[in-house]
C-alpha cells in the first residue's frame, strides 16, 4: 500500500504543479488583455482627436462653389523671394 499512496502523493504533487503553472499563465494573459484594452481606448482616443483636428481644418476651407484662390503659403511679403534665387516664388 505504502507504494499507492506514495504513487498518488507523487500525482497530486504533479497536478498541483501544472495548477500553479496554468494559474500563472492565466494570470500574465489577463495582465496581457488589460494592456491591449488600455493601449486600444487610448488610440481610440487619439483617433477621435486626429479626425476632430482634421474635420477643423476642413470646415475652414472655403466652399467649393468659391473662385477665391486660397493663399496656404501668405506672408507678409507681398513677393517673398529666397536670396540669390532669381526664379519667381511658386503659388502652390
Amino acid at each position: 500500500m505504502s507504494d499507492a499512496f506514495q504513487s498518488a502523493e507523487s500525482s497530486l504533487g504533479n497536478l498541483n504543479q501544472a495548477i500553479a503553472r496554468l494559474k500563472d499563465k492565466l494570470t500574465l494573459a489577463t495582465k496581457a488583455i488589460e494592456e491591449a484594452r488600455q493601449d486600444r481606448a487610448r488610440l481610440e482616443t487619439k483617433i477621435a482627436d486626429a479626425q476632430n483636428r482634421i474635420q477643423h481644418i476642413l470646415s475652414r476651407l472655403p466652399e467649393q462653389n468659391d473662385t477665391r484662390q486660397l493663399n496656404l503659403l501668405a506672408t507678409d511679403e507681398p513677393n517673398p523671394t529666397i536670396s540669390g534665387d532669381d526664379h519667381e516664388p511658386t503659388t502652390h
